[in-house]
């Protein structure tokens, strides 16, 4: 089964509201908001397997000192239970849009051995004074506008940028094209993630992985439904992918890829 912030259990929501807790603490009155985007906040949230995504907003920047407090406080919370995708930008960094968009700090798993080599050997290879930038922001920012929760703090419509369509379709394209690659690994995420790329490119809807799928199987000529079932089946009900088999992956994945590939054709043709 499948939450979304109304929904989900009380440990998601005692989870997400510590989360908020220990991170006032570190940041103390630096902070603008706390916002959840993503599936909590859109539906389709898999305890076992989806991340809690967050958006923090603070007044001003956050220095290097706090970047590694907040460093110890995810490698310590994220993945116990839930995986945390999280960003931290602050106002400046909103004010005026740019993208790929700066940003503070950031934290996933895929970052986690990095901050703990840093962090225990005393050295500043990732956890520094830099300001980055991230293409998936504008995605994060999209969403956040649309369907994203504020949990505490500022209204999202008074503190986060209108992202031009063009930003967000360059920020989901590349994601499509990992997904395109990397579909045999992780067909589950990649297809529904390829199917919402699509259903946002053909009639402008930002959906969560789940409702692409619903759209998928209620759309997709019949030869594809078995193939899109299975997927939504496994997604929703957190089986394995081992129904899934190579030739039916890769047809559902160049039935997407040439519809998408169209489209993006005359998004770039009308902008011309």
């Amino acid at each position: 089964m499948s939450f979304n912030w109304e929904t989900c259990s009380s440990d998601i929501k005692d989870f997400i509201l510590n989360l908020h807790k220990e991170i006032t603490k570190i940041i103390n009155d630096n902070m603008v908001g706390f916002y959840i985007h993503g599936s909590v906040a859109m539906g389709g949230f898999n305890p076992i397997s989806s991340d809690v995504d967050i958006l923090v907003v603070t007044e001003k920047p956050i220095t290097v000192v706090t970047k590694r407090k907040l460093a110890k406080l995810f490698l310590t919370c994220s993945n116990s239970p839930y995986p945390v995708e999280i960003s931290f930008l602050n106002l400046d960094q909103l004010k005026y849009w740019k993208h790929p968009c700066p940003f503070d700090f950031h934290y996933s798993e895929t970052w986690r051995e990095r901050y703990e080599n840093d962090l225990l050997r005393g050295t500043y290879y990732f956890l520094n004074g830099d300001v980055k930038t991230d293409s998936d922001l504008a995605a994060h920012i999209t969403i956040t506008n649309n369907r994203g929760i504020c949990i505490v703090g500022a209204p999202i419509i008074d503190v986060f940028p209108i992202v031009p369509r063009s930003d967000y379709i360059s920020s989901i394209v590349g994601d499509f094209k990992d997904c395109l690659e990397n579909i045999e690994e992780d067909p589950i995420y990649c297809t529904l993630n390829l199917i919402r790329v699509y259903w946002y490119l053909k009639e402008g809807v930002i959906s969560s992985k789940q409702e692409a799928g619903n759209w998928g199987l209620g759309t997709f000529p019949k030869e594809f439904s078995m193939t899109v079932k299975k997927v939504v089946d496994c997604y929703a009900n957190h089986k394995n992918a081992y129904e899934l088999e190579k030739d039916e992956l890769l047809l559902l994945r160049d039935y997407i890829s040439d519809r998408v590939q169209k489209l993006l054709y005359r998004e770039f043709k009308s902008t011309f």
